[in-house]
């Protein structure tokens, strides 16, 4: 099934908490504003915030023949969702073992009908386990967005994901420096709250691009609990403008490996 889909992209993080599946859902909808027809699978199996980050309720309708049956996927702001999301009561905690996970991550991936896409988005789980192990494994990614904050502490979980990525000889795309400061309400000042320059260091250090730096910003937090990503409802805010443009380069990246 995975034939119709020109290039997926995993978005992955080395810790949780970093804004991943914020970063995923943005990048979704930013690719599909300029044309592109997009999916996101939530492969966050612990922590699928993808339905609540786009406002999708109900259950995946199921079409075909009796043991042939495919799943079919959510939409929501004119993206293919798929999550275990949308399989659980909400609140329901996913508590299965990791042969499990990877089981239905394999469903997610054959059996559900994405159709013809221009990108497929994955929010990777954080960390460096099964569920990425098997996934890598299972489809050829096409490039890996690694995200991380400004501390030292997320910058070394982060250089264990690249060295995971690398070892299975998965291209990464760039770092992307999510909570990078925060300009003061009241002064306009740029407050480092998580400290600063920890992605412009892990991209020397590793040699890969940093794509962007996304600030705090309060218009991500109502954003993604309203069902409307940042790029939707507050582009111009400087989160909304700092993840457009991470969009860009990923796109500018796909075209200039196109034409080489």
């Amino acid at each position: 099934p995975l034939k119709n889909v020109k290039n997926i992209l995993a978005v992955a993080s080395g810790k949780g908490g970093v804004g991943k599946s914020t970063v995923s859902a943005n990048l979704a909808l930013a690719l599909a504003a300029e044309g592109a027809s997009v999916g996101i699978l939530d492969a966050d199996i612990y922590g699928p915030n993808i339905p609540l980050m786009f406002g999708a309720e109900g259950r995946p309708g199921v079409s075909g023949a009796k043991g042939q049956e495919m799943i079919e996927p959510m939409e929501a702001h004119g993206v293919r969702l798929m999550s275990i999301g949308f399989l659980l009561e909400k609140e329901q905690p996913a508590i299965m073992r990791g042969p499990l996970i990877t089981g239905i991550l394999r469903q997610f991936l054959e059996q559900v009908t994405w159709g013809e896409l221009d990108v497929m988005v994955v929010d990777m789980p954080p960390g460096t386990g099964d569920a990425q192990l098997s996934l890598v494994q299972t489809v050829d990614i096409d490039g890996v967005v690694m995200v991380s904050t400004p501390q030292e502490m997320a910058t070394g979980d982060v250089r264990r994901g690249i060295k995971m990525f690398e070892r299975v000889n998965t291209p990464i795309m760039g770092i992307v420096e999510n909570m990078s400061g925060m300009v003061c309400p009241h002064c306009d000042e740029e407050v480092d709250v998580f400290g600063s320059g920890g992605g412009e260091r892990l991209a020397e250090e590793t040699g890969l691009p940093l794509l962007g730096r996304v600030p705090l910003d309060p218009a991500v937090r109502l954003a993604g609990d309203d069902g409307m990503p940042t790029v939707l409802s507050a582009p111009d805010s400087g989160a909304g403008r700092a993840l457009l443009e991470i969009a860009d380069r990923v796109a500018e990246t796909w075209s200039a490996e196109a034409t080489t």
